[in-house]
């Protein structure tokens, strides 16, 4: 019997993805299928649900479970789910239809469906509930606005990994691969930390706190496609890898990797990242300042102020909140709000923005601000970029501290 938390909605993990024989001739029949061509959004989605990090999806959603979802973070079936998992086509196809999903990225197989149901949606009312705002500058906003007409919905066969088992190897990981290790190292409580940007100071305390109240830190990385002028998967995973290696106890700390793209969803992406971090065996979802937010769309603390807002039963994975965190000269190292008695001109505020921003730039960079190791590699990165190649940063007021509790 597993001592770990169960996935989401379910007793076991929901895989998808099919493998030997079975896969073979699923194979086969796929190339004589029409053909449906999937965003990476779209493919980044139809993985996950074949390795089961999408428990208890067993395809992309039908329009009473988008509703519901998009309204109540609820699907028909009662279980809970805070962001539409949705398949767009430019045509309506006809139920009972069989089609086979290949990646716009890599022209690759990636799947089969059975089409179900296909409907038409209102955008603009999935990106109000979704992001809370239909402003095309939204990143989020524009992939739902660049949707074709037809949502197609239907259960899925999975046949491939894409690129991620290769290209991030030892890295990528399907939920079994961590409850595995979670199980040998006889982990009850891990606390999940996700990241977008390679770990600056503020990360690097926010995991330390998490490791002192729990059995064991899972740093679980987005390896998927992100925003113009955010730092490359590979990037990344060598900063978190170096810094893991010289500043972590390794018998405390796993990394790991997932293939999904930012979505860039606030609040509501926090509550996916719980969702999939369950199914991954986390007990924990560590939520900082302005959560898989983007600009100024959400307060600093929406993120965490949603999940007090969920019904009794919805996750069983739990917040595990932390205050705003910066270096403080007074204090002589990383505090927070709750921490730290001194004033704005002591404390250097840190964020993935305002790191990159002083790079692109090349711009100083205090030595408070990540450790030497990481700032190397950045450095390095950056110094490689051509000037047509680089994206202009923007601060907005969670990078700086002027934003308002």
């Amino acid at each position: 019997m597993s001592n770990l938390i169960s996935p989401h909605g379910s007793d076991k993990l929901k895989i998808l993805l099919l493998e030997g024989k079975e896969r073979d001739k699923e194979l086969k029949k796929a190339e004589t299928l029409p053909k449906v061509v999937m965003t990476t959004r779209e493919t980044g989605d139809l993985i996950m649900m074949g390795i089961g990090g999408f428990t208890p999806l067993e395809g992309f959603m039908n329009k009473t479970d988008w509703e519901g979802v998009c309204k109540d973070m609820k699907m028909a079936n009662g279980i809970f789910w805070p962001i539409p998992v949705t398949l767009s086509h430019d045509s309506k196809l006809k139920p009972g239809t069989e089609i086979c999903l290949i990646s716009g990225e890599t022209d690759e197989i990636m799947g089969t469906m059975k089409v179900e149901e296909s409907y038409q949606i209102d955008k603009e009312f999935e990106c109000k509930h979704v992001f809370g705002t239909d402003d095309n500058s939204h990143p989020g906003v524009q992939t739902v606005m660049a949707q074709k007409d037809w949502n197609i919905a239907g259960p899925v066969k999975v046949l491939s990994e894409s690129y991620f088992p290769e290209e991030f190897k030892g890295i990528y990981q399907r939920p079994s691969e961590s409850r595995k290790v979670f199980e040998e190292r006889g982990w009850k409580t891990i606390a999940a930390l996700q990241l977008r940007n390679p770990m600056h100071r503020s990360h690097e305390y926010l995991a330390k706190i998490a490791i002192e109240v729990s059995d064991g830190l899972y740093i679980h990385q987005l390896v998927g496609k992100l925003k113009p002028g955010d730092i490359p998967a590979d990037v990344r995973v060598n900063c978190i890898n170096t810094l893991v290696e010289n500043y972590f106890d390794k018998d405390r700390v796993l990394t790991g990797g997932y293939p999904l793209d930012m979505r860039y969803a606030g609040p509501r992406e926090g509550l996916l990242h719980a969702v999939f971090r369950q199914n991954f065996g986390c007990t924990h979802m560590i939520i900082g300042r302005d959560h898989a937010g983007v600009g100024d769309y959400y307060g600093p603390f929406d993120a965490q102020e949603i999940f007090h807002r969920l019904w009794p039963g919805a996750l069983e994975c739990k917040m595990l909140p932390i205050d705003w965190t910066f270096w403080c000269y007074k204090c002589g190292g990383m505090a927070s709000m709750k921490t730290c008695p001194h004033g704005k001109e002591d404390r250097l505020f840190l964020s993935g923005t305002a790191l990159r921003k002083a790079l692109s730039e090349g711009g100083e960079v205090p030595a408070e601000f990540s450790r030497p190791e990481v700032l190397n590699i950045l450095r390095e990165y950056y110094g490689s970029l051509k000037e047509e190649d680089k994206v202009e940063v923007k601060l907005h007021g969670h990078a700086t501290g002027d934003a308002k509790k």
